[in-house]
């Protein structure tokens, strides 16, 4: 997988096969709401853990039951393939 930017079609096309994410110029968003705070660090330890293995890190923002992950790949100035594959691994948590 290459750190390559995705065209705004590929990205409309990817964007199309996810769950609840939106796109934000250059970066793609998707808020998650669970049952309380414990739930809430439950989640985001299953998507650092994914993210450790993709070596492509979030950025996280907890709001008590509520989890906004943003990704980008900054070192690419936009979205790559690297954004995708993470958020449909976390779709399928």
């Amino acid at each position: 997988m290459t750190r390559k930017l995705l065209t705004d079609e590929e990205i409309a096309t990817r964007l199309a096969a996810l769950r609840g994410w939106t796109r934000n110029h250059h970066e793609i968003r998707k808020t998650v709401e669970l049952r309380d705070f414990v739930h809430a660090i439950g989640f985001v330890t299953s998507v650092a853990l994914l993210a450790e293995k993709l070596d492509h890190h979030p950025d996280i923002d907890i709001r008590w039951n509520k989890v906004t992950l943003t990704l980008s790949t900054h070192s690419a100035g936009g979205l790559t393939e690297y954004d995708f594959t993470l958020a449909q691994q976390i779709d399928s948590l």
